[in-house]
């Protein structure tokens, strides 16, 4: 049998769950809500109560980013990997954000639009948050710190091939969907109960109060609007932000191709009475109820309803237990945590019970003479060193690995920026030679021309009202005088990528009047350009 307590925390609140799971079986020792000022002594009280002190801890991340990458499916992991770092560090250029600064993780998921690619579903998080939360749990063990956003879907039960939508008003909302039982994507959004609360504690003056109130509130339906006055006179801080949710959630159904089978309805604002019916008047195909844990019976003594206010805290502490996406989790793995069970020693000197757990207790406070004692004495030190020379060894080993695979990666990257950077050179100088050729031709065909004393003023006006004419992408390779008697006939050809503006070209000559009874070839392409010869008369 294991146990994992789980901690929802928000800006003035905690819910927890203490979750036991024996074999399949999944049980809800104890729960609650907690409202706080000082979160190290609400966190401390939670503890005590639930006597979670030598259990794990899973809590929510916060402040998340989801980002979607799409990929190649035949990609090898490794190369996949570093396809999606290198989406995500251009993702932060765009935003003008330190990568560095993040710790991420992802997710694979089906592509539903293209069946060659898959989708990465990407979560970050500022470091500096992740270690704050770890230091507010003080001496605690915590194993798990997870994106509500995917973490929520642990609570549903899903059926296969079942298309659903968890909408999970806490503080923020996030809508999640889930297709053929996988998170397949994650929205946040920002109105949420942290703005209804908020207002509504800015009237009582609690926040706890704002809470009672938000449970205690009907909602007007199209089916029953004969509430009174008194009973309803905060829905004006409630209906909006519940309407801009629903509206989102409408759009977001409405332009996928996805269709669903259900709505489930969870977090704090699913308290509010008549909020499912709510719901179910902007849905018409897709069916809309509150969200269950799918392992609480009906028949249960405590009313369903109060489970219902902590899903976000259960299906955390559930992926404590190990259900959900195990790749989302943001805890890193501490030192104690990646040494064997038998190495970790608990030694007790005669004080207070030590706290169940698959340690070796070994008391020294027993009818032993003075030898003895400091023989055990020894034995434990001998073994505390080693625990700690072991650990040690292990830690340092794998930040060297990680630091020889950021190097790599550097390394990688560095070398694709360089390569980039010669190709640009290579192509620069090409485009200079082709205009140090041009110009030079230029300069040959207006010495050429220079040398006809009859086509002395003639020449160099057509050379100008050529060069003001000229399409940017179109190069003259050759101007020809190919006229015996009167020296008036001009040959020009050109070169360019685009047909299109060879033909603008020609028709500026003609329309301009820089040359009369204009004609030219039709356009052959060789290797990458078109060419063509205009002729034409001086006029």
């Amino acid at each position: 049998m294991s146990s994992c307590l789980g901690l929802y925390i928000e800006s003035n609140v905690i819910k927890y769950a203490k979750v036991t799971k024996e074999r399949e079986a999944l049980k809800i020792e104890s729960f609650g809500i907690k409202f706080y000022e000082k979160i190290g002594e609400a966190i401390e009280q939670i503890v005590s109560e639930t006597f979670s002190y030598n259990i794990p801890i899973s809590v929510n991340l916060s402040e998340e980013i989801y980002n979607y990458f799409y990929m190649f499916s035949l990609l090898n992991k490794n190369d996949l990997k570093k396809a999606i770092d290198t989406e995500f560090e251009s993702y932060c250029y765009d935003k003008k954000l330190n990568k560095n600064a993040f710790e991420t993780r992802y997710a694979l998921s089906t592509n539903l639009e293209d069946k060659d690619k898959i989708k990465v579903i990407h979560v970050s998080s500022n470091k500096s948050s992740i270690t704050k939360t770890i230091q507010t749990m003080g001496d605690y063990k915590v194993s798990t710190i997870t994106p509500i956003g995917v973490a929520i879907a642990n609570a549903a039960n899903i059926n296969p091939k079942e298309n659903i939508v968890i909408v999970n008003m806490e503080e923020k909302t996030t809508i999640t969907v889930i297709v053929n039982q996988k998170v397949y994507n994650v929205e946040k959004l920002d109105e949420g109960a942290g703005e209804i609360l908020a207002k509504i504690a800015s009237k009582e003056n609690s926040y706890s109060k704002a809470y009672e109130i938000c449970k205690n509130s009907t909602i007007y339906t199209m089916e029953g609007k004969e509430l009174q006055d008194e009973e309803n006179e905060y829905l004006d801080f409630i209906m909006p932000t519940l309407y801009k949710i629903v509206t989102k959630l409408q759009d977001y159904i409405t332009n996928t191709t996805i269709k669903f089978d259900k709505i489930y309805i969870t977090g704090t604002m699913s308290v509010v009475n008549n909020i499912d019916l709510y719901f179910q008047e902007f849905f018409q195909s897709e069916k809309c109820e509150i969200l269950k844990p799918y392992f609480i019976s009906e028949n249960v003594k405590i009313n369903i309803k109060d489970y219902i206010e902590v899903n976000s805290a259960i299906a955390v502490a559930m992926q404590g237990l190990g259900y959900g996406i195990k790749s989302m989790n943001f805890k890193k793995p501490s030192l104690m945590d990646q040494l064997p069970d038998w190495l970790k020693i608990d030694v007790s000197l005669g004080k207070k019970e030590q706290k169940p757990g698959k340690k070796i207790n070994m008391s020294l406070s027993g009818k032993f003479d003075n030898t003895e004692r400091w023989l055990l004495r020894g034995v434990a030190g001998v073994l505390i060193l080693t625990l700690l020379y072991s650990g040690f060894s292990i830690y340092l080993d794998i930040r060297i690995n990680d630091k020889i695979q950021e190097a790599q990666d550097v390394s990688s990257y560095t070398d694709t920026q360089i390569a980039a950077v010669e190709s640009d050179i290579s192509k620069i100088d090409n485009k200079a030679n082709q205009y140090i050729q041009m110009r030079d031709n230029l300069s040959d065909i207006n010495k050429k021309i220079e040398d006809d004393l009859s086509l002395k003023g003639s020449i160099p006006n057509l050379l100008m009202e050529i060069m003001s004419v000229i399409p940017q992408n179109v190069q003259i390779t050759e101007i020809e005088n190919t006229s015996e008697n009167d020296g008036r006939h001009i040959q020009i050809s050109a070169q360019s990528e685009y047909y299109d503006e060879l033909g603008y070209f020609k028709a500026k000559i003609k329309e301009d009047g820089i040359l009369t009874n204009v004609t030219s070839t039709q356009g052959e392409k060789q290797d990458d350009f078109v060419r063509i010869v205009i002729e034409g008369d001086l006029p």
